[in-house]
C-alpha cells in the first residue's frame, strides 16, 4: 500500500473513534434536554457553525451553488441521512452500548456498500460480490450477534 493510502486508511480509522465517541456524547446530550430529535438537531447546528467557520477561516472561492440545480435529488441527502445516523445512535447507544450499536451500524454500512458496490449505484465503478467480500460482512454481523451476548 503506498504512503498516500494508508495515511487516508488511518485518518479514517481516526475519525471513526471519534464517531465512537460523539454517539454516547449525543446520547448524554438527549437525557439532559429530554428529548433524542432536540439533542440531534443541536449536535447539527453544532456542527453547522463548526463547519461555517473553517469555511470562513480558509478562504478561497466560493461554492457554486447555482450548480445545485443541475444535481440529481439523492446528491442532496447526505444531511437528511446523517441526520437518521445521529438520532439512531442516540436511540441505541443506552439500550445496546457502543460496541453493538456500532457493530449493528457497520453490518448495514456494509450490506449497503455489498449492493452499492455490485450495482455501480452512485456513479460508481461496479466491483464484484464474491464469496470472500460476503464472509467478511457475515463475519461482522456474526460479531453483531457477539457483541450484545
Amino acid at each position: 500500500m503506498s504512503f498516500a493510502v494508508v495515511s487516508i486508511v488511518l485518518s479514517i480509522i481516526l475519525v471513526g473513534a471519534t464517531l465512537a465517541m460523539q454517539a454516547p456524547a449525543n446520547a448524554v446530550l438527549a437525557r439532559a434536554l429530554g428529548d433524542p430529535v432536540a439533542a440531534a438537531a443541536m449536535s447539527f447546528g453544532i456542527g453547522f457553525v463548526v463547519l461555517s467557520a473553517i469555511a470562513l477561516l480558509r478562504g478561497g472561492d466560493s461554492p457554486n451553488f447555482s450548480a445545485l440545480r443541475s444535481i440529481p435529488w439523492w446528491a442532496l441527502s447526505g444531511g437528511a441521512l446523517g441526520a437518521l445516523w445521529v438520532l439512531a445512535a442516540i436511540l441505541a447507544v443506552p439500550r445496546l452500548g457502543v460496541v453493538t450499536m456500532f457493530s449493528a451500524m457497520i453490518f448495514g454500512q456494509l450490506i449497503a456498500a455489498l449492493l452499492i458496490d455490485r450495482i455501480g449505484g452512485f456513479g460508481l465503478q461496479p466491483r464484484d460480490m464474491n464469496s470472500t467480500r460476503l464472509l467478511a460482512v457475515a463475519l461482522v454481523g456474526v460479531g453483531v450477534v457477539l457483541s450484545h451476548r
